[in-house]
């Protein structure tokens, strides 16, 4: 038995593993492609149309339908297609709805702190900021529901995820706005019990980059139609006209011009979710993922989860960190340089892509276990995980 106490340890290996994984796309996103996804699939007839053509409305109005059904969208609330990915998506709801209330920014990865830069840097409305360390969650129970809450419900860059809505109150006064582009389509998000949800298309369905989706609430949307913000908005931030919501948006009619090639991706992608069993599915595909990551880290004892708690550990974007005797004595640059030569080594081998940590995040590898990844590919991953770090340690 080592150190770790795991008794069925694999040491990092000098041999060249000879089997790889079928599909090494392992990347935090964009992310891997539904299985048997190919170019030529995509329906093209809408190409070199305009967006705002009949065709082009249908086509988005039914990537909208397909959502609003895969998710489990509640029928009252509002579901829109906007520019900027997820970031425009979250961006849009808090230079929109912020402001008349106080308000509460959590932060335990490198996007939360993002929007914690921008309510108190761009907004400037001083709100109160909770935070916690990469790996860990904040108390959630101590949050200020009466004012208005921005949050991520899974940290793409420290892989700790909210475990679930109970702690969300229904006779909350403020707005929940929650930023879910990388649990949406893999982890049970309780949409009904939030008011703003924000996601990419680049993320669990492996869809394009791009664009992003923001689903409102009728308290939302009441806000949006009573409150008018201090500051200016861009065009590309405006909901409303004249105090009203801009109900086309939430129709097919696209603030600004999408890539209609784009959306085709996006709806091969929610029909391969609907074939492959919906909500209920996706979400037992990447748990399956996860818990085949889960027994490659235990069985290594370099390799460790950087998020301590299963019960707050992302089933998609999955963090690790270096571990025992491989990691003892080693500063952050050191593990930093280690990290990277693994990348570069798997990456000229097609073993695995884009297995790197995030830029802000602590040393390691992040391997994304989302739905559209064949439990079998995280398998093979593991042979080669152990001859990379060899060769980087070395």
């Amino acid at each position: 038995m080592t150190d770790t106490g795991r008794a069925d340890a694999t040491p990092a290996s000098e041999t060249k593993p000879s089997a790889k994984p079928e599909r090494p796309q392992f990347s935090s996103g964009p992310c891997a492609k539904p299985p048997g996804w190919e170019a030529s699939k995509l329906a093209t007839a809408v190409l070199g149309r305009s967006h705002r053509s009949k065709l082009g409305k249908s086509r988005l109005q039914h990537a909208i339908d397909l959502t609003r059904h895969i998710l489990h969208v509640p029928d009252d609330y509002r579901i829109g297609i906007v520019p900027g990915s997820d970031t425009g998506g979250v961006e849009m709801a808090m230079w929109s709805l912020l402001g008349q209330r106080p308000v509460s920014v959590l932060a335990w990865e490198s996007f939360g702190e993002g929007w914690v830069t921008d309510a108190v840097k761009q907004l400037k409305i001083d709100p109160t900021v909770v935070k916690a360390p990469y790996g860990e969650l904040p108390d959630l129970a101590g949050v200020d529901q009466d004012g208005d809450v921005v949050f991520t419900w899974n940290g793409t860059t420290s892989g700790v995820k909210v475990p679930d809505g109970d702690w969300i109150r229904d006779d909350r006064a403020g707005l929940m706005i929650c930023d879910a582009t990388s649990a949406c389509f893999a982890q049970d998000v309780p949409i009904a019990k939030l008011d703003v949800v924000t996601f990419s298309w680049q993320k669990a369905l492996g869809g394009e980059a791009a664009h992003g989706v923001i689903i409102l609430s009728p308290r939302a949307v009441e806000r949006l139609e009573s409150y008018v913000p201090a500051w200016p908005l861009p065009k590309i931030f405006r909901l409303t006209a004249k105090g009203k919501l801009i109900e086309g948006i939430f129709k097919g009619e696209t603030i600004n011009t999408p890539s209609m090639l784009a959306v085709e991706d996006y709806i091969y992608a929610l029909e391969w979710a609907l074939t492959a069993g919906g909500l209920t599915a996706l979400v037992k595909r990447a748990d399956e993922n996860a818990a085949a990551l889960d027994a490659l880290v235990a069985g290594r004892d370099w390799l460790d989860h950087l998020v301590a708690d299963p019960a707050i550990r992302s089933n998609t974007s999955v963090c690790l960190k270096f571990a025992g005797e491989a990691a003892q004595g080693l500063d952050d640059e050191a593990l930093t340089a280690i990290e990277k030569k693994i990348v570069s080594l798997l990456e000229f081998e097609q073993a695995g892509y884009d297995l790197g940590s995030y830029r802000d995040a602590p040393p390691g590898l992040r391997i994304w276990c989302g739905p559209t990844v064949e439990t079998a590919d995280i398998e093979a991953l593991g042979p080669w995980l152990d001859w990379a770090f060899a060769q980087a340690r070395a």
